[in-house]
């Protein structure tokens, strides 16, 4: 059986910190499905196509990890794309409450449906796409959080 698991968030933008997680989710996966929900609650950044693109270019070395957008529900997705297992990270005790009840409510509506957490790498564990997008926002340094290929779309979005 193949093991395939769904990464799933906003990624508005994908950070260090995500592809790391996304990379060594293959540690125990087949395949790994970066899933970019289309969250119309959010006023993102970058736009669906972008943060598909980017994505796609920043994880474009490993061919076991394939990014995809999806709408509605997660447990919906992860029955259509056959997917077992959902990755999710955990940087500090505030993410867990959130998480554990997002982890209850996806196997409640899909029970063939795991959740996996991860902790990040320790130099990474402060990180989240808020803080950069702020600190981009504001004219900061974001080199080491993001890879080259987001670093190029924040300096075109502020021209």
């Amino acid at each position: 059986m193949i093991r395939i698991a769904l990464y799933p968030g906003s990624f508005d933008p994908i950070t260090r910190g995500h592809e790391d997680l996304a990379r060594r989710s293959l540690h125990f996966a087949d395949r790994v499905i970066v899933a970019i929900a289309g969250n119309a609650t959010k006023t993102p950044t970058f736009t669906l196509e972008e943060r598909v693109e980017l994505i796609r270019e920043v994880l474009q070395d490993e061919p076991r990890i394939e990014v995809r957008s999806f709408d509605g529900l997660l447990a919906d997705f992860a029955r259509a794309v056959k997917a077992n297992v959902v990755v999710r990270g955990l940087r500090a005790v505030s993410d867990f409450e959130y998480e554990f009840q997002m982890a209850l409510m996806n196997r409640q509506l899909n029970d063939d449906l795991e959740t996996v957490f991860l902790v990040p790498a320790l130099h990474l564990t402060y990180l989240s796409s808020s803080l950069v997008r702020e600190v981009a926002r504001l004219g900061g340094d974001v080199t080491e959080f993001v890879h080259p290929a987001v670093l190029a779309a924040f300096k075109h979005k502020a021209r």
